[in-house]
């Protein structure tokens, strides 16, 4: 298996990041480097803020407070055009797949290329194809999306992320909606085209079997904190108890779950203050 090359620059830097939503803080001071080849699993209970993390990340939101590096650029010093030209180096796996069923899955794929407006049109369709057959889904490519199984969908949806060869790609929950077969599927492929392409790859989830299977590092999310950094092997045996229910699956005392999920809708109509 290829691993994360120490000496290269690293793909994605954190620096201090804050992130708020009107007053409620989302992300406290986050802060950690990810190295190039490496899969990083980004994990934590829902609502701890993984996918604005991820967001961030990206350029998508303007965190309150520190900065990122996306391959070496400071997102905050970019203008749009110059984060468009960025995000042809970054690959999006999105959680639904965000494929656009009026369109066949081949003119899908080959949508980044396309909007690059620097690639012949027979060419984006090559490069389209091909990565298609890299996924075993070449034999769908004038199929519509809406003919497709949840699974093809992903799969189709990672040759386009792929499409454009890029150096990082972000995967948020991938295999959410899949079942146990298709999801370990999914996470060969991911696996592989780290291995064969050489992509460092951060990853959001909360499925447990992806992290075990194809992760090389973890990130461990609690209450908008990073609250631990290392290698799978090292967080299955960690002593905070919020990481080893993690990684047991166990469940958070009634009490407490009740009040992260009145936390989380806020204040109402029909509840006291």
């Amino acid at each position: 298996m290829t691993g994360p090359q120490e000496l290269a620059p690293a793909p994605l830097v954190v620096r201090d990041v804050s992130a708020r939503y009107g007053d409620r803080t989302i992300l406290q001071h986050i802060s950690f480097a990810v190295q190039p080849q490496e899969i990083c699993a980004v994990l934590g209970t829902s609502g701890c803020g993984k996918s604005t993390l991820l967001k961030h990340a990206v350029g998508l939101l303007t965190p309150s407070a520190g900065e990122v590096d996306l391959l070496g650029q400071p997102l905050g010093a970019l203008d749009a055009a110059g984060h468009q030209r960025l995000m042809r180096q970054v690959g999006l796996l999105f959680q639904g797949g965000a494929l656009m069923h009026s369109l066949p899955v081949i003119d899908n794929v080959a949508l980044p290329l396309l909007a690059a407006q620097d690639v012949p049109k027979s060419v984006a369709y090559d490069i389209a194809q091909l990565k298609l057959e890299m996924v075993s889904m070449g034999h769908a490519s004038y199929a519509m999306p809406n003919t497709l199984s949840g699974g093809m969908k992903k799969r189709v949806a990672l040759a386009r992320a792929m499409v454009q060869d890029p150096q990082i790609l972000f995967c948020d929950e991938p295999s959410a909606g899949l079942d146990p077969v298709m999801a370990a599927e999914l996470d060969d492929l991911i696996l592989d085209m780290r291995n064969r392409m050489g992509t460092t790859i951060v990853l959001v989830t909360h499925e447990l079997p992806s992290i075990l299977s194809i992760a090389d590092r973890v990130l461990m999310l609690h209450e908008g904190t990073l609250l631990a950094d290392g290698p799978v092997s090292a967080m299955q045996q960690h002593s905070h108890p919020a990481i080893r229910s993690f990684f047991a699956r166990a469940k958070r005392p009634k009490a407490a779950r009740a009040a992260n999920l009145w936390d989380t809708l806020g204040p109402g109509p029909s509840r006291q203050p």
